[in-house]
């Protein structure tokens, strides 16, 4: 069988794109770890699927899995993709759509300065509270962007223990579902360096969800003033939340890097 799809990145979180509007998605987990796969496949941190909406309003569904070959609610780097990508396919000429997600509803937007703003919808917090990791309690901020996310905010997120602590987060029996590890360093006001550890997926250049958590975390706390530059990796993003009941809003770019077709 082969597969066409569009290899995309936003902010260095890659993706690779297939447009199930017209045929059903039916690829197996185990050919998702293949397109996944950076030395036998394409390689990516998700591959994302577009597909007609089931729900009432929406103008596509968007479907997110994690290149473990599970499926995930939310990918708001994805999302930026997403509408550049019906775009530049034609599947739509609307600047702002309505697209549903296994996380709910989001609102992207196309920019006019080619930037892409998602209306990411409201975040849900669980509280701050320390859980033992390898023998010790760590303090960790748990919301959900759609998504679920720990946060814990360091000293130096270049020295942060991302890759040794991150998955031990991720698979923690605290969170039965798995979790999303961010490091968050604050570096002013509306300024913060963050990185993220991804289920699933192990650490990425970026993560929009990740991003919308930690600023969420660093407002809500009072450590930081919105808007929020998030510096990662990978890039710069804008996360805008005033607080309380109100959406976050995350702005950043969305790139096409090629177009290809794999033998599966």
């Amino acid at each position: 069988m082969k597969l066409a799809f569009t290899k995309m990145q936003g902010t260095g979180n890659d993706f690779v794109v297939l447009d199930c509007t017209e045929k059903k998605f039916s690829l197996s987990k185990e050919q998702i770890q293949k397109l996944a796969d950076r030395h036998f496949g394409i390689g990516c941190d998700q591959v994302l699927v577009v597909e007609r909406p089931t729900a009432a309003g929406a103008d596509f569904r968007y479907r997110i899995f994690n290149a473990d070959g599970g499926e995930v609610e939310q990918c708001g780097n994805g999302a930026r993709c997403f509408v550049k990508f019906v775009h530049a396919r034609g599947l739509t000429t609307k600047r702002e759509i309505r697209v549903e997600t296994l996380g709910g509803t989001i609102v992207p937007r196309l920019e006019v300065d080619g930037e892409v703003s998602v209306d990411m919808g409201r975040p849900a917090f669980e509280g701050v509270e320390a859980i033992d990791v390898d023998g010790r309690p760590v303090e960790l901020a748990i919301l959900s962007m759609g998504n679920p996310h720990a946060v814990q905010i360091v000293p130096d997120v270049a020295a942060a223990p991302v890759t040794t602590q991150g998955p031990r987060i991720e698979n923690h029996p605290r969170f039965p579902n798995r979790v999303n590890a961010g490091y968050l360093q604050v570096l002013e006001r509306s300024r913060i360096a963050l990185r993220v550890w991804e289920r699933g997926a192990g650490e990425t250049l970026a993560c929009g969800t990740g991003a919308c958590a930690a600023a969420v975390h660093g407002i809500a706390s009072g450590r930081l003033d919105s808007p929020v530059r998030v510096e990662t990796r990978g890039g710069a993003l804008t996360i805008t939340w005033p607080g309380g009941d109100n959406a976050v809003w995350m702005k950043g770019p969305a790139q096409a890097v090629f177009d290809g077709t794999m033998e599966l």
